[in-house]
């Protein structure tokens, strides 16, 4: 008896994992589809038994873990570690000091340092999940759609765990990402389209060869993966958490994970409010500040110069926007110039190597305050998701 169901974001039906995992389902079977160039219908997320973890779990013991190796709180997770070594774990885990607090234009900010982790992205807290998860169905082919960092991330933890990847990107992929991939040994197909066509196709191929899916919000593991991050911001800070977090969006599974991740807290008891969730976006891939804006999507083809963040189409929309109603937050576009410059002056101010996507955080930040959103006393984190040399170009300009 597995510790844990699936239930559908959109319909609110709970299914035994057994189903869902046995006959491989990634979306609600009652409502779940996917259709070209729109977001993801019935999405799964995965639930535990809160009432019983209450009783279990203490919140001081917590505290006292290792950030960067989410097996350390098993009950918190689909996965059945006693499956795995130590050696296997080990090899997923991330640097232990992400959190770091600088002082940035006179004031004390927060960081998430992701660019130090296995793959130097985000992306490995849920590709992490997902390959687990695929070794324990016995499954040792996994394909993924991805702008880089994801592609990149798969193709890295699969190496190191001896698994096989499968990698469709847009022919726009940045080089450094694209030789990332290859040099991780991963089979790459480079698809004559944007990202949201190489997703279409993924999901195609991947049917057809009956391989696991890793694609973005498609498979829940990805969203739940990366409520890690929540975990990790609680136990550096002592459960003092900040109260406003910005989070560069895409496809809209990180800011969903993370959401997950404190509402798991909360009904723990562990924590009394949330963070605020600020998305932020280019204006160039907006497709979530348009819907919070309309209450309706309607599809635009993205074209920045963030990547990480680009999709016409993000596919865990719904859910990310519920993301930032529920958290009291909001959504922000800033344009690839304000993109640019905040790159570089981040890096200067930091030393820590961002890409565009994350730097799109702190331009968020910089035209936020400037307008008065934010108190200035408020705790601010930001997510620094990705590595600068993953995108030479943008460096370059």
């Amino acid at each position: 008896m597995k510790n844990y169901i699936y239930k559908c974001f959109n319909c609110k039906k709970e299914f035994s994992a057994r189903l869902i995992e046995d006959n491989f389902h990634y979306l609600c079977p009652e409502c779940g589809r996917t259709e070209k160039n729109k977001p993801l219908k019935g999405v799964l997320t995965i639930e535990y038994d809160y009432d019983r973890l209450t009783k279990k779990l203490s919140k001081d013991e917590f505290l006292k873990l290792t950030t960067g190796k989410f097996w350390l709180y098993p009950d918190l997770w689909p996965i059945n570690f006693k499956n795995f070594g130590d050696d296997q774990l080990k090899k997923l885990a991330l640097h232990s000091d992400q959190l770091l607090k600088y002082k940035i234009d006179g004031e004390d900010l927060w960081l998430l340092d992701e660019t130090r982790n296995p793959t130097l992205s985000y992306k490995d807290r849920a590709t992490s999940l997902v390959v687990l998860k695929a070794i324990e169905l016995g499954i040792k082919e996994i394909a993924a759609a991805s702008t880089g960092n994801a592609g990149s991330s798969l193709a890295g933890i699969c190496a190191r765990l001896g698994l096989s990847a499968w990698i469709y990107v847009p022919k726009s992929i940045p080089d450094a990402k694209r030789i990332q991939i290859e040099t991780y040994g991963a089979k790459l197909e480079i698809v004559d389209g944007d990202y949201d066509k190489a997703f279409d196709v993924c999901l195609r191929e991947s049917k057809k060869n009956k391989w696991y899916n890793r694609n973005t919000a498609y498979n829940p593991l990805t969203t739940e993966g990366k409520k890690s991050a929540a975990y990790d911001i609680f136990i550096s800070m002592l459960g003092n958490i900040p109260d406003v977090i910005f989070v560069p969006v895409g496809d809209g599974v990180i800011i969903s994970g993370i959401y997950k991740g404190f509402k798991e807290l909360l009904t723990l008891g562990w924590i009394n409010k949330f963070p605020k969730l600020i998305a932020v976006q280019s204006t160039g891939s907006d497709a979530l500040v348009r819907y919070l804006n309309s209450g309706k999507f309607e599809y635009k083809p993205a074209n920045t110069i963030s990547d990480s963040i680009s999709a016409g189409a993000p596919r865990n929309l719904y859910m990310a926007a519920d993301a930032v109603k529920e958290s009291n937050g909001f959504a922000i576009a800033v344009t690839d110039e304000e993109i640019l410059s905040a790159q570089k002056e981040f890096i200067k101010q930091t030393g820590i190597l961002s890409e565009p996507s994350c730097a799109s955080g702190y331009a968020a930040y910089k035209k936020v305050m400037a307008e008065s959103k934010l108190n200035s006393s408020e705790k601010i984190l930001l997510l620094i998701t990705g590595n600068g040399l993953k995108d030479i170009e943008a460096l370059r300009k």
